[in-house]
């Protein structure tokens, strides 16, 4: 008995903590009705098991391997537990091609598949009243006996008339006036590569079975036939003497739009292609195709990555442009900034961090007021041409970018207090800049022989950005002429995609494809762990002895942003070995722009080697990353040989 009231304390600690107390009141409400008396209320309770584990490990072990038992200590009335996700382990997730027909504990797991086929919504027995036929039990009358329904629960096992009363043992009749009904749809899922056999492939040895959805209430209609989905759900087993049923019952769901899943689909044999080809059509109605899909590729990375976790850990990817026509890109990157969850875009005569006002009402102190970045918060701060701002000013972002926090000064006399004062804001959103490098016969083609010109920003300051990525004219007039004709056709024709392109995504495709990604949790591979701290290692060493270059240890949180980054954009839960070559490139072609080549001189468009259009041009630049892949490998071999043991060390 100790032990559940302790986890009830738990419980509603962590409802505080989370507002679900606040939301509880705010669902009854428009519940508050004399004159209206339900059976049964029904409120839903949103789950973050890491927050909960936080709380009380042995409450979210418990929800997570228990969750129907667990609901009980929430409340008395029937509450539905919703998760937010699950734990990036295997032990949460069910492979639909392979998944066990075997009766297991009934905890949730996370699947990923196309709907098939689907009824229409019908009405199940969320809950009703019994009252005892004996006149004389005290059962006769109030709320003794309410059933709800149970996740893997026919109807018959809510609502039947076999049911005795406890006390005397009469017959239990339900009152019918007390029922309360909900929504109910099944959906049948299956694997995305089941499809593979409408396309005419070759069959191979394997078998799909689809699997049944129970959708229920607000969940139900919002899944479509043909739609990719990843589901959390609780696997179940209905009785129906004499068959037994394996299904899911349906806990949340989410979409990805119909036209990237078919990108999904159709890439799957690569890790490389859908986040090429998602970069390439990116933002087709502002730049010319490929010729900035490094930079587009960013963009997109920093859009998914920029979030708070559920440890409460800011995770962000600033990201400084090297260019010599700010106009064009400042464009670009303002379009990307509308597909953030908060974007606000800083005018260098305004207040960036924070200002200071005299209260109008009386306190007789400071009022703090936000700048933009502070009002960016979980976001991105676009900065524009940091050309316009003072020296002072770079000092500050730079300070900003290091720290992740802004000192706000408060001198007492002239606020009214005893003494100065100064108060740290921590600064949580992603710094998006753009530097005229002002020097055009230095090009990023002779880059590998030395440093690139970063125009009136200093070096420092390119450090803090950590993400440095140059976007000049590589082919001079060829790329001016390029620019020049894509603005004349968008005028003429805007929103006309290219002939060469088979895929058309809207902005609004765009907008939900980056949302999707941003909820995605992610866990690293041992294999992309590896490579990112050997390339670490190997770098740190192959500078140091040969350009006297300190490699700082926050490269190694860059990469593994990116890493991860890259692995949610191409729509996956764990990082791969490939999602950290693309992390390793990204990061060497900025340190090359500031420092000049290592040993491992990668190319200057490392990422985006050749031209994607095409098939064929996707298929060359798997078999160039493949070999950049190697050549990584070897350089980590020669310069931190004993990867392994250093991950430890660091």
């Amino acid at each position: 008995m100790a032990g559940v009231l302790a986890l009830k304390e738990s419980v509603l600690i962590y409802l505080d903590r989370s507002g679900g107390l606040k939301k509880l009141a705010d669902d009854c409400k428009p519940l508050n009705d004399l004159q209206h008396t339900e059976a049964v209320y029904r409120f839903t309770v949103r789950v973050n098991p890491s927050d909960l584990i936080e709380v009380d490990p042995v409450l979210g072990d418990y929800v997570l391997h228990d969750p129907l038992k667990a609901t009980v200590l929430f409340q008395s009335v029937n509450i539905s537990l919703n998760f937010t996700h699950l734990p990036p382990f295997p032990e949460y997730t069910l492979e639909l091609c392979s998944f066990p027909r075997v009766y297991g504990p009934m905890r949730p797991v996370s699947m990923e598949g196309v709907v098939i086929a689907m009824t229409r919504v019908t009405k199940y027995t969320l809950g009703a009243r019994f009252l005892c036929t004996n006149e004389e039990c005290s059962c006769s009358a109030g709320f003794h006996y309410i059933r709800v329904h149970a996740p893997g629960a026919t109807e018959s096992a809510t609502v039947r008339n076999d049911f005795s009363c406890t006390i005397c043992s009469s017959q239990l009749k339900e009152d019918v006036k007390f029922r309360v009904l909900g929504d109910k749809q099944l959906v049948e899922l299956t694997h995305v590569k089941a499809l593979d056999v409408l396309r005419g492939h070759q069959q191979s040895s394997l078998r799909y079975q689809s699997i049944t959805l129970f959708l229920r209430d607000e969940l139900c209609g919002s899944m479509r036939i043909g739609c990719l989905y990843r589901v959390i759900g609780i696997p179940v087993l209905v009785h129906q003497w004499p068959n037994l049923t394996w299904s899911v019952e349906a806990n949340s769901c989410h979409k990805v739009s119909p036209g990237f899943q078919e990108l999904w689909k159709s890439s799957s044999s690569s890790p490389w292609r859908f986040s090429a080809v998602v970069a390439h059509h990116f933002g087709l109605d502002l730049a010319p195709p490929g010729l900035y899909d490094t930079l587009k590729l960013g963009l997109l990375l920093s859009l998914v990555q920029t979030r708070t976790d559920t440890n409460h850990t800011f995770h962000s990817v600033d990201l400084l442009v090297v260019t010599t026509d700010a106009l064009i890109l400042d464009r670009l990157m303002t379009y990307s900034l509308s597909l953030a969850c908060r974007g606000v875009r800083h005018q260098a005569s305004g207040e960036m961090f924070a200002y200071l006002s005299r209260d109008e009402h009386g306190a007789g102190t400071a009022n703090i007021h936000a700048g933009s970045a502070l009002l960016a918060t979980e976001g991105i701060c676009m900065l524009g041409d940091l050309g316009l701002y003072k020296k002072d000013k770079m000092d500050s972002i730079q300070s900003v970018l290091e720290s992740h926090s802004v000192s706000v000064f408060i001198p007492g006399k002239k606020y009214g207090e005893d003494a100065d004062q100064q108060i740290s804001l921590p600064v949580q959103c992603s710094f998006w800049g753009i530097t005229d490098s002002c020097c055009c016969s230095k090009r990023m083609d002779s880059a590998l022989l030395g440093t690139q010109e970063m125009g009136p920003v200093p070096v420092q300051l390119a450090e803090a950005f950590g993400l440095v990525i140059h976007c000049g004219d590589r082919v001079g007039e060829q790329a001016l002429l390029a620019q020049t004709v894509h603005t004349l056709l968008q005028a003429v024709q805007p929103r006309k995609q290219p002939p060469s392109s088979s895929w058309d995504f809207s902005n609004e495709d765009y907008r939900e494809l980056v949302a999707y990604c941003r909820g995605l949790e992610v866990e690293l591979s041992p294999e992309a762990e590896k490579l990112i701290h050997g390339f670490y290692m190997a770098s740190r060493r192959a500078r140091t002895l040969n350009q006297a270059v300190k490699i700082s240890p926050a490269s190694i949180k860059l990469l593994v942003s990116l890493a991860e980054a890259h692995c949610k954009l191409s729509l996956r839960s764990r990082v791969l070995e490939e999602d950290a070559v693309i992390a390793v490139l990204l990061c060497e072609n900025s340190v090359t722009l500031r420092h000049g080549a290592s040993a491992l001189a990668v190319p200057p468009d490392a990422v985006f080697p050749c031209d994607v259009r095409e098939v064929d041009g996707l298929h060359k630049r798997d078999r160039i990353l493949d070999k950049l892949h190697q050549n990584i490998l070897r350089f980590i071999y020669t310069y931190a040989p004993g990867a392994d043991t250093y991950i430890t060390e660091e």
